[in-house]
């Protein structure tokens, strides 16, 4: 057997085909983690024997069942897995769980291979990776950097080529910002969507367990294997499993980027993020600016005012009595939130509802947010001596994140001087997690010259329907709740094919455009389509009132979806608004 490569989906694929077996693939394993020797990102281990027993206990009758059989992975050590110390980096807070955590148990049903559990800045308090009594984890691209943290372990495990994929944490970009800082991808699935009980808290209304891969496709994998609702877990919501990953098409996308970024590196990571956005452009997609003063007041919550002691909520028991063993930096962050009072908290909850509602305003606007995950790093020797505010700086654009409830997506985009990775993050409101990963994906086609396909939604999983929407429910416009509010969603932004007419309807509120067929005297229409979970079609079309009804359109590709169309009696007396192409070219032209 061939040195054989863990990507999850080539995995499966070597398995089926005969190259290899679970058991050759854990003494590869083994093997590469013996030849990088004490690198830092492993706390515990599991015994090489039980690791080549759980390998050989794999039915291969079970191949096809188990999404993730004899796929080996690592989990970040604030996650209990029973039989095994949970440290949080801190030996003087460990301490043997009885049962293993549900992120962690959902994987080995599904056939996975847990090799150990890795290394992160202590109690997940940091975004550097230099925070553990444990050793630290470096760059895999340059070992003077940071890995980034604090999920250190997990993304330098998965950068090393010594797991398929590992599981860390993210609150204030902790499974994002070592992703980028290593050149791999980290998932931060929206909050309630995978269960956080059996993980040591940071701070529980913000946690997130995070995904580590190589590639969009193969982070999509494990999260729907881990996407399920918790009713034990009192922040878990009844989200449902997001979409499988399907590329969206960058034609006509709408992306949100940064209208300010302060502060660049000096390592390419601005020369990275302009070749994106040309890139990005060429490809079709509008990049729309987007204020960022409120995301930057959210984020500077996190460790300033109620967040931080939400932090000291969950260690103040062990901080009072045992101080001495927490390293000082994590002490003194921790220690500093005894001051904030209860008239203060919830002062804070107050302006952050403001800020939601304010962002919330803003992404309606865009199909989803991009910007630089890090703008910058530093060589480990400059983060111990300046530990707080070189951790401010890293966390400039991922602290906002949980704050204000959305879903990201950190994923590479390009290499600066010297090899450095440079990645950006693909963000969302909550539920849209199949959206950021579609986006990832295009991302990762665009930057690998790989082709787009014309329609790559065109074969929906069997529990959604795709619906063409033309007017009010567009990106943007006053019905387009109805959408969000229902889990739905954007997978492509096309046109109609040549053979429709479009009509401003009188008296409607709000106002409304209809669609009719024509044929040969017809032109494309502007169309947004959505894929909408099946069990909430019938409350959406509750909504619909006549004369609009729901039929099939055709798309320009030739497919057809469901979607908008008018009686031909609402047509009496209304505005052939044709020419403009489609509502909302329409409603820009009246502004105007």
């Amino acid at each position: 057997m061939t040195d054989p490569t863990l990507e999850p989906g080539s995995l499966r694929s070597g398995y089926a085909s005969g190259r290899c077996t679970p058991a050759q693939v854990v003494e590869t394993v083994l093997a590469r983690i013996a030849a990088r020797g004490d690198d830092g990102v492993w706390i515990c281990m599991v015994e090489p024997d039980h690791l080549r027993n759980a390998a050989a206990a794999l039915d291969p009758a079970d191949r096809e069942r188990l999404p993730l059989w004899g796929v080996p992975f690592a989990v970040k050590d604030n996650i209990d897995v029973a039989g095994m110390p949970t440290t949080a980096a801190c030996p003087g807070f460990a301490y043997e769980p009885t049962t293993t955590a549900p992120v962690v148990e959902r994987l080995l049903e599904a056939g996975a291979l847990l090799v150990g559990k890795t290394n992160l800045d202590q109690f997940a308090t940091g975004l550097n990776g230099t925070r553990s009594p444990y050793g630290v984890p470096v760059s895999v691209a340059d070992p003077d950097l940071i890995s980034g943290g604090s999920s250190s372990g997990s993304a330098v495990v998965v950068a090393a080529g010594l797991v398929s994929f590992a599981i860390g944490t993210d609150t204030a970009g902790s499974g994002r910002v070592p992703a980028a800082l290593n050149g791999v991808v980290g998932l931060k699935p929206t909050h309630g969507l995978v269960s956080t009980r059996g993980i040591v808290p940071a701070c529980r209304s913000l946690d997130c367990p995070s995904v580590f891969t190589t590639s969009v496709a193969d982070a999509s994998a494990v999260l729907a294997v881990l996407a399920s609702y918790d009713e034990l877990d009192p922040y878990a919501r009844p989200l449902g499993k997001p979409s499988p990953p399907l590329r969206m098409p960058l034609d006509r996308l709408r992306i949100g980027i940064p209208d300010q970024i302060c502060a660049w590196g000096a390592r390419g990571e601005r020369a990275c993020w302009d070749e994106l956005l040309s890139r990005l452009t060429g490809a079709g997609a509008e990049l729309v600016a987007v204020p960022m003063e409120p995301f930057f007041e959210a984020g500077d919550q996190l460790y300033g005012g109620a967040w931080l002691a939400e932090r000291l909520h969950g260690l103040a028991t062990f901080l009072g009595e045992r101080s001495n063993e927490v390293l000082p930096e994590i002490r003194e962050v921790l220690l500093g939130a005894g001051g904030v009072s209860g008239v203060e908290a919830f002062g804070a909850f107050d302006r952050m509802q403001a800020l939601r509602r304010t962002v919330s305003r803003l992404l309606a606007t865009v199909d989803v947010l991009i910007t630089p995950t890090v703008t910058e790093t530093f060589a480990v020797a400059e983060m111990v001596a300046d530990p707080v505010a070189l951790n401010a700086r890293l966390g400039r654009f991922t602290t906002f994140t949980n704050l204000l409830d959305l879903c990201a997506l950190a994923v590479p985009a390009g290499r600066g001087a010297g090899g450095h990775p440079f990645g950006v993050t693909v963000q969302a409101a909550a539920g849209k997690d199949a959206t950021i990963s579609a986006v990832g994906a295009a991302i990762e086609a665009l930057l690998g010259d790989a082709p787009t396909p014309a329609a790559a939604w065109a074969e929906p999983p069997a529990a959604t329907l795709d619906l063409a929407v033309v007017g009010a429910h567009l990106a943007g416009f006053p019905l387009h709740e109805q959408l969000v509010e229902r889990g739905a969603q954007l997978v492509a932004r096309t046109a109609t094919a040549p053979r429709y007419r479009l009509y401003r309807l009188l008296d409607a509120h709000p106002p409304k455009p209809a669609l009719s067929r024509t044929g040969s005297s017809g032109s494309e229409i502007a169309v947004e389509v959505y894929r909408l979970p099946l069990a909430e079609v019938g409350g959406f079309l509750a909504h619909v009132a006549a004369p609009l009804a729901i039929g099939q359109v055709e798309l320009a590709d030739g497919s057809f979806v469901h979607g908008f169309v008018c009686e031909p009696w609402g047509l009496d007396g209304a505005e052939d608004i044709t020419a403009h192409g489609g509502w909302a070219a329409y409603c820009g032209s009246t502004a105007r």
